[in-house]
């Protein structure tokens, strides 16, 4: 209804919104992939089958194999022992550093790239104290299984963060889930051909601690036998190594006292250092790498965070709407309150109504109520909405024309214009049923409700769409509006049905046009003036929902940014007393959380789960998505109950969860970037059909 100044709608914003949600997707890929399986474990993936032939001079000969020559590896001479260490850096390589440097041993640790990202400091203590370091890939991942382009990248990007945590690089590398150069594969060596540049050290002697199984054990296996030199592999990463931090000291100590001597790799088979200096521009690279990887995993934590939060607040949530809904169901309903029957009259604004207005004014006279005058306020129709109620030509009905000025200004005209003391403002497309005004104004009778808030039903429930907002409709009334009676904090009696005294609109100023959502500031302003507002919920009335996703979303881009409007508009009474305190630092802060903050952060759920379905084998997320689903129907399938409706709608809850939420939650978005811009919407008149087939009158 009427007409408002308006400037186009921001658009700038889902640009935005888009590039934040491209940036998050690609960040929580990274962390996908970076975040696997990061260390040894039973479930190691075997090299695939290949016709390729391994040269016997590989299989045969020593650990540390150069791939651009068939020829036998290097071997450890007697009486030398090169220490290794697996899929670090981790807090364990901390200690195990510290174990080296108490007694004084060098050794070599094959780090995976986005470890090294989240703990570069312990690569460069490994370069400062005389380590080597060698390329683990960038995910741990069986190189063998994979194309050449990413074999190159996880190469490639694994010295890149080398290159940033210390200043070099390295030529150095042992394959994830390798061994004894005995058990090369025919996909392994041709992986193998392809890391040009690189000294490939598998070990001699592999203790396997991954599989803890005991320091005396791990000690053992990592024994030469007599003076045999050997390169020996531990881990230092991929789980906990308290057994490893252990048995590494007392085979140090045991290998001492036989006359080893520990070298890094390079040193026992004496080639040049492992270490090069890494350019310029590797470096930067390399911090950019790091960067990344950082921030992905931040993303990552900040997600499980939220997801948590959000999910634990939705739990507390229900839990709240569920047990106020029961308090308010089981309060008595005085005998007063049901004697109360004072003469009303009926204000109806109209603007292009002409579909819907004679069965609107037609259940308003068919009221089962005594004394009871209709005042159809004309707003400029365009159609023949006038003619319509002239038409009807039934008793007690009036028709008052003005040019159009906008829902408030209607209902002002009305308000002035009405006879009696108690008013009660219905839309042009409501549909009362015969006991609802006798319902709705009973609670007047105590005298301090100032207002009443009517059980609005959807009455085109056909079709999808239909049955989505008939179960958001029985809900927000019949826990919702619950909750609110019951705390004293109602924000919203809706513009389809509603009670109020003649005193109590004059004491607010009658119906403000400063917001789009004039019932809710309207409530709100009762609340602050010291008012009760109540939920009655037999008073029932039949509306016309939306019939397209387009005329829907205009619905709620005008009821979000005309709530938010209202709440900023009354944010004082966060710190006033009384009634009015009790909508400010309890109705207020319910909205903000609930129909602000958390579709805001909605996005956040759909993306961790995508995330979680992806890339996590746990089924965890699966399950906290039906418990929050199990939830909704929990607290759906009360307030059916609370509202004696049908529970064959339900079945349509769970798809609600892909289509119809998020569309919800963008209307807050667009809605919040509405009210950042300072943007001055105009009314949006919805298309009517007169669609009413699931009323019952």
């Amino acid at each position: 209804m009427g007409s408002r100044v308006e400037r186009r709608e921001p658009r700038a914003h889902w640009v935005l919104f888009g590039l934040l949600l491209v940036l998050v997707l690609v960040l929580l890929v990274v962390a996908g992939f970076t975040g696997g399986q990061l260390g040894e474990s039973q479930h190691a993936p075997e090299s695939e089958p290949s016709s390729v032939r391994v040269p016997d001079a590989i299989l045969d000969g020593g650990p540390i194999v150069d791939p651009s020559r068939v020829e036998a590896g290097l071997r450890v001479p007697a009486g030398h022992v090169a220490l290794t260490f697996d899929d670090g850096p981790t807090t364990w390589t901390a200690q195990i550093l510290d174990v080296l440097d108490r007694y004084d041993v060098k050794a070599t640790f094959f780090v995976i790239g986005s470890m090294v990202a989240e703990r570069p400091e312990l690569v460069r203590r490994m370069r400062d104290e005389g380590h080597e370091v060698g390329v683990h890939s960038f995910t741990h991942v069986n190189l063998a299984n994979i194309a050449p382009w990413r074999l190159r990248l996880e190469l490639d990007q694994t010295q890149l963060a080398i290159a940033a945590a210390s200043g070099h690089t390295t030529d150095l590398v042992r394959p994830p889930f390798s061994s004894r150069a005995e058990a090369v594969t025919g996909s392994d060596w041709r992986s193998l051909q392809r890391m040009t540049g690189y000294r490939v050290v598998y070990t001699d002697l592999d203790t396997e601690d991954w599989r803890k199984p005991g320091v005396g054990d791990i000690v053992r296996d990592g024994t030469p036998a007599g003076n045999d030199g050997a390169v020996v592999m531990l881990h230092d990463g991929g789980g906990n190594r308290s057994e490893t931090v252990a048995a590494l000291e007392r085979l140090i100590v045991t290998l001492q006292a036989r006359g080893y001597v520990f070298d890094t790799v390079s040193e026992a088979v004496q080639v040049p250092s492992a270490w090069h200096r890494a350019s310029r521009a590797e470096e930067i690279r390399g911090i950019l790498t790091i960067g990344v990887v950082r921030m992905s995993n931040a993303v990552v934590d900040l997600l499980r965070v939220a997801f948590l939060g959000l999910a634990v607040l939705a739990a507390l949530r229900t839990l709240l709407l569920l047990l106020l809904a029961r308090r308010h169901a089981r309060q008595p309903t005085s005998a007063a309150g049901e004697e109360y029957l004072p003469p009303v009259s009926v204000v109806v604004p109209a603007y292009n109504e002409e579909l819907g207005i004679a069965a609107a004014v037609k259940s308003l006279v068919a009221s089962d109520y005594p004394e009871l005058e209709v005042l159809v306020v004309d707003d400029g129709s365009t159609d023949g909405t006038a003619a319509v109620v002239e038409a009807l030509n039934l008793p007690g009905v009036r028709l008052i024309r003005q040019e159009n000025g906008g829902k408030p200004s209607a209902l002002n005209t009305g308000v002035a214009a009405a006879r009696h003391d108690v008013l009660v403002l219905v839309d042009g497309d409501t549909v009362f049923e015969p006991d609802a005004m006798r319902a709705l104004v009973a609670p007047l009778a105590d005298p301090r409700v100032g207002a009443v808030s009517g059980n609005t039903k959807v009455g085109n429930r056909r079709g999808l769409l239909g049955r989505w907002q008939h179960i958001e409709y029985v809900i927000g009334f019949n826990l919702d509006r619950r909750m609110f009676d019951v705390l004293q904090c109602m924000p919203t009696v809706p513009g389809a049905i509603g009670a109020f005294r003649r005193e109590v609109l004059d004491q607010v100023g009658g119906v403000s046009d400063d917001t789009l959502a004039e019932d809710t500031d309207l409530t709100m302003a009762i609340c602050r003036g010291g008012w009760r507002v109540v939920y009655a919920p037999e008073a029932r009335a039949w509306t016309e929902a939306p019939a397209s996703l387009g005329q829907l979303w205009r619905q709620r881009y005008r009821w979000c940014y005309g709530t938010m409007q209202a709440m900023w508009k009354h944010r004082r009474a966060v710190v006033e007393r009384g009634a009015s305190g009790k909508l400010g630092r309890r109705g207020l802060p319910y909205l903000l959380a609930f129909q602000v903050l958390l579709p805001l952060l909605a996005p956040v759920i759909d993306v961790a789960a995508l995330y979680a379905i992806v890339f996590l084998p746990s089924p965890t997320i699966a399950y906290v998505w039906l418990g929050f689903l199990a939830l909704q129907y929990v607290a759906a399938g009360y307030a059916f109950v609370l509202d004696r409706e049908r529970l064959g709608p339900l079945w349509s809850l769970v798809l609600q969860q892909f289509v119809y939420r998020q569309l919800m939650y963008l209307v807050v978005i667009q809605s919040a970037a509405s009210a950042l811009y300072g943007i001055r919407l105009r009314w949006q008149k919805l298309r009517r059909t007169g669609d009413l087939e699931s009323a019952p009158v």
